[in-house]
């Protein structure tokens, strides 16, 4: 027996408080107002797991706040492994039964982001030129990611206002793209959205816009940046179509959820 072990058995045997999930398995919480020393804790999840075999319980979901990331090395020791981590917590996971897979859901997939088309009453469309990035020196449509919990119709409104000054309302949703591999390793979603503006001067972002301008359809597609990508030119012919009215998006309607009261946004065009 090692200097560990021994060191462990003179810690009173406790078990953690969990939450029991819908699959069979339990949530443990830890409070970063709870300080806990190695020795403890790792004494305290041994004593934990075997109490929760013994209920046959499955996965174990422990949240670690970022003020007791000390204690990560008890739980791999134990057989823990990271499933995600944000800002403020990291989540590790242990399976129970090792006779049997794993039936964790992977960490989330995708990133979303969001490419606003907007175009005033001369037909000229509303366009920036970023400081870094991968399209640096040319004009593109303003873009951005969708945070946590915002709706796509709304974060294609905000980044607009963040980036330009512009002021808008959601009018359709004209296509989206898929990608793989994209931000370390993640799949990414792309949204195209049509907005109508409701100012027309422009105050552009100093920290991420380099420019922003009104210009001519026909002058943003015909860049030569533009026509070298495949995809690039095939959203500016959507937005071309869709300026001379010969396209049709989708328009978001609100709802809720089948299963609860939520709100949600169906995005359709044949209601």
């Amino acid at each position: 027996m090692d200097s560990f072990e021994e060191a462990s058995i003179d810690i009173k045997m406790e078990i953690f408080e969990a939450i029991e999930d819908n699959y069979g398995g339990v949530i443990v919480n830890m409070k970063k107002e709870e300080p806990m020393d190695f020795l403890k804790f790792h004494s305290m999840l041994k004593a934990s797991i075997s109490h929760w075999r013994l209920k046959g319980k499955k996965g174990v979901w422990i949240k670690l706040p970022i003020e007791l990331a000390h204690l990560v090395n008890a739980a791999v020791k134990e057989g823990f492994w990271y499933h995600h981590a944000e800002a403020t917590y990291l989540m590790l996971v242990y399976w129970i039964p090792h006779e049997i897979p794993h039936t964790f859901p992977a960490n989330a997939s995708h990133r979303i982001g969001i490419g606003a088309f907007v175009f005033n009453q001369d037909g000229q469309v509303l366009v920036v030129k970023e400081k870094s990035g991968d399209m640096t020196g040319t004009w593109k449509l303003p873009t951005g990611v969708v945070d946590e919990g915002e709706d796509i119709c709304m974060a294609a409104v905000r980044e607009v206002q963040e980036e330009t000054g512009i002021e808008t309302e959601f009018v359709e949703l004209l296509a989206f793209r898929q990608s793989h591999k994209s931000f370390f390793g993640k799949s990414d979603l792309f949204f195209i959205c049509m907005l109508k503006p409701l100012n027309f001067t422009i105050n552009k972002q100093d920290a991420e816009i380099e420019e922003a301008e009104w210009m001519p359809m026909e002058e943003y597609a015909s860049q030569s940046k533009v026509n070298q990508s495949e995809l690039s030119k095939m959203i500016a012919n959507i937005c071309v179509a869709k300026k001379e009215e010969q396209y049709t998006g989708f328009s978001a309607i609100l709802t809720t959820t089948g299963h609860s009261a939520k709100k949600c946004y169906l995005y359709s065009n044949n209601i």
